[in-house]
């Protein structure tokens, strides 16, 4: 999967999750990365870049050729809240779980990058080989913009 199809698929999985109010592309202007900016049920937001790897020969010339195979099996969605608030790491593997529980049968696999990561995230792997990068950028606890260093997350949202 082609990053501008995986980055449209990818806006759609999430905003389906249930504790996910909204999500929208975030407009990353002269940046080759494309962004979505995910707000949830509790008003707190994050702002995850998107980025790819071609599969093994595509060229990103011609048409996409859409490979599938069998979905990832639906999991229950992790605990995404303690006590009305969440951290980077538990939004991670929640949206990585809104990702392999869309069906979508270009995914082989998603999962939220390891707490020892040095940034939070999730990726996907397709059956054509692609990989999906996606990284939390931003975060802000409900009524706050975005703002700060990037990649300076809260530890609590």
């Amino acid at each position: 999967m082609r990053l501008d199809t995986f980055h449209a698929f990818a806006v759609s999985a999430m905003a389906d999750a249930p504790d996910v109010l909204s999500s929208t592309p975030w407009d990353r202007g002269a940046e080759h990365l494309r962004g979505i900016h995910v707000t949830l049920t509790t008003g707190a937001q994050a702002w995850i870049g998107i980025t790819s790897a071609a599969a093994p020969g595509d060229k990103w010339e011609g048409p996409e050729i859409p490979v599938e195979g069998e979905p990832p099996a639906e999991i229950p969605y992790p605990p995404l809240f303690e006590e009305k608030s969440t951290t980077p790491l538990r939004l991670s593997a929640y949206l990585a779980a809104a990702l392999a529980n869309s069906g979508n049968k270009q995914i082989a696999e998603a999962a939220a990058y390891s707490d020892t990561a040095q940034h939070p995230g999730f990726g996907v792997l397709f059956h054509d080989g692609a990989r999906g990068f996606c990284l939390l950028h931003y975060t802000a606890r409900s009524g706050q913009t975005l703002g700060g260093r990037e990649f300076d997350l809260q530890a609590s949202i």
